[in-house]
């Protein structure tokens, strides 16, 4: 018969209690039905007006707008009108609308020239002529497609930066601008962006750059994009096949099908984001919920993590899945397998090691990889020493972004990255819920393996308890490992970490507020630094994640109820 389970018990309810709380609060519980972005259209939830434009010849662009309008339609349930601006097939121009909008009565302009396209969403050629009177036609027409249909893509076939482009941006939502990399595209890039400069007084809040990448290709004009813009590329599209290739083949499957879905969510508004937090050894519990997500086919489109959560973001976004990264952490199990994470310095002035070891091995699974070669974007939290500001990387060298985030302050030396010195993203912003927030993501997966106050007073008398009844062991290797290592509890560098661990907490349950599910792994016995013990974490992170996996599922899979809008063929609505 064991002692000190009741106390156990009802931490662990009160643990699921608190969460059921901030469901409901959140109203998450309802997942992407009684989500905002993805609600029916109303009047606070009007139509999305989104152009996709592209300045490089030599990219699949008319089949990257029908797949992003497939995908959009299948990820939201909604319905969504491709329109082709000066496409081939256009039979209908922006005049025609204007010399029958007055007899309008609620139809729709052109339900006789729309075409159903196979993957649920309709097509829609469309001619601009150039004239005078064409601007404001633009936007009445584009008012009155949103009226009938919650998502208008415009697809504009420009080559160059003219007035088209620009009155596209002027009435859409957002602007993705494809390109590619090339002498003759950067220097069309620039182009654009001094135009818009002059014409928007800089904004350029809605335009935002896709970079597409053939298979193999590496970016390499970073420097153009900040250059003009000031902003890091806003997405990546990788293994971006040519407009002679059978792009239909390849829909389905591989990196740039994943992309395309991502980015179609993004339109959406309904991405899902994983937060990971810090927490050391007991970070490796993360990899247990990836395994379970999947294991469930729940796709990630972006993962925030700090410390340990930030690890295991790197070599997840790398590509790496979830049996491959429990192989990688079982390499150091065992009682000597965690001294290969050490490379102490002589003398400890600004830590005890370097963290040298951890980024090297780190490289030995991603190499120098940036972040824009990911295969599943990530955010980097880290801390600035003398700022305290969180930084958060997005891009440049990955591995070194997260060598700043698991530096420990007094455990580990700070890293120099670009002049400035960082330390533990885990000081700032131990759970990065909000990064995901300033991203537009409000469909968040938080794992916080930071316990509260009252967790840890529990795991404290359950300690009494089993004390009391089996009374204090005394144990040899106990007491030297107590008086000679400086991590052993009540040591130097464990109180150290306690404190660092007390100012989180408060930090890390408002984070929790703010998503819409919330994984605790909490353990009894759990210690920040037993690495040696990869398998006890992540049967943890599994089990926690199949506890809350019906709550993951609604939040990911639940549709919207879609409000197709009734197209009525009239006559009236006819071009003579």
């Amino acid at each position: 018969m064991s002692f000190g389970f009741p106390s156990l018990a009802a931490t662990e309810m009160n643990i699921r209690a608190e969460i059921l709380k901030v469901e409901r609060d959140l109203g998450a519980s309802g997942g992407r039905g009684n989500s905002p972005d993805c609600a029916p259209r109303t009047k606070a939830h009007p139509a999305r007006i989104v152009t996709l434009a592209t300045l490089s010849r030599s990219l699949p662009d008319r089949h990257i707008a029908g797949a992003l309008a497939r995908n959009l339609h299948a990820e939201t349930g909604e319905s969504v009108l491709l329109v082709r601006m000066d496409a081939p097939e256009a039979v209908v121009s922006v005049r025609d609308f204007a010399t029958i909008q007055p007899s309008l009565n609620g139809e729709f302009c052109f339900a006789e020239f729309l075409q159903d396209i196979g993957g649920g969403f309709k097509s829609l050629g469309l001619r601009l002529t150039g004239e005078g009177s064409e601007p404001g036609s633009v936007k009445a027409l584009l008012e009155h497609l949103g009226r009938h249909f919650r998502f208008v893509l415009l697809h504009a076939e420009v080559r160059e930066p003219v007035q088209r482009l620009f009155e596209c941006l002027a009435h859409s939502d957002s602007t993705y601008l494809f390109v590619q990399q090339s002498t003759e595209n950067s220097s069309r890039f620039e182009m654009l962006f001094r135009e818009i400069r002059s014409r928007f007084n800089g904004n350029f809040s809605r335009l935002n750059t896709v970079l597409c990448l053939a298979d193999g290709e590496r970016e390499q004009m970073s420097s153009a994009f900040y250059r003009e813009s000031g902003e890091p590329l806003h997405f990546v599209i990788h293994g971006c096949p040519r407009p002679e290739n059978d792009c239909e083949a390849g829909t389905g499957r591989g990196l740039f099908a994943a992309d395309l879905r991502r980015l179609a969510r993004e339109i959406g508004q309904c991405r899902i984001g994983l937060a990971l937090s810090s927490g050391g050894a007991k970070g490796l519990a993360h990899i247990g919920v990836i395994q379970v997500l999947e294991e469930n086919g729940i796709e990630v489109d972006v993962v925030a993590g700090c410390s340990m959560g930030a690890y295991v973001a790197a070599v997840w976004g790398y590509g790496c899945d979830g049996k491959t990264m429990e192989k990688l952490a079982r390499e150091v199990e065992g009682r000597w397998g965690v001294w290969r994470l050490v490379d102490p310095v002589f003398p400890p002035r600004e830590g005890f090691i370097r963290g040298q070891a951890v980024k090297k091995r780190l490289q030995r699974t991603i190499g120098d990889v940036q972040f824009s070669e990911l295969e599943r974007p990530i955010r980097v939290v880290a801390t600035n020493l003398y700022t305290l500001d969180r930084v958060v990387f997005s891009s440049g060298d990955v591995a070194s972004a997260v060598h700043a985030s698991v530096a420990i302050p007094g455990v580990c030396a700070p890293v120099p990255i670009g002049g400035e010195s960082y330390v533990d993203g885990g000081i700032a912003d131990p759970l990065p819920v909000d990064v995901l927030e300033e991203m537009g993501i409000n469909r968040i997966i938080a794992v916080n393996m930071i316990p509260t106050p009252a967790y840890m007073r529990c795991c404290l008398e359950q300690e009494r308890e089993q004390e009391s009844l089996y009374g204090r062991r005394h144990n040899f290797f106990k007491a030297l490992n107590r008086h000679a290592n400086y991590f052993a509890p009540g040591n130097i560098l464990d109180i150290m970490m306690r404190a660092v661990h007390g100012s989180q907490i408060r930090v890390a349950e408002e984070a929790c507020r703010h998503a819409s599910v919330v994984l605790r792994p909490l353990a009894m016995d759990a210690r920040w630094y037993e690495f040696d013990k990869p398998c006890k974490y992540i049967a943890l992170g599994r089990r926690v994640a199949e506890e809350q996996l019906e709550h993951i599922a609604s939040l990911v899979n639940k549709r919207a109820v879609s409000h197709e809008p009734e197209i009525v063929d009239n006559p009236m609505a006819g071009i003579a």
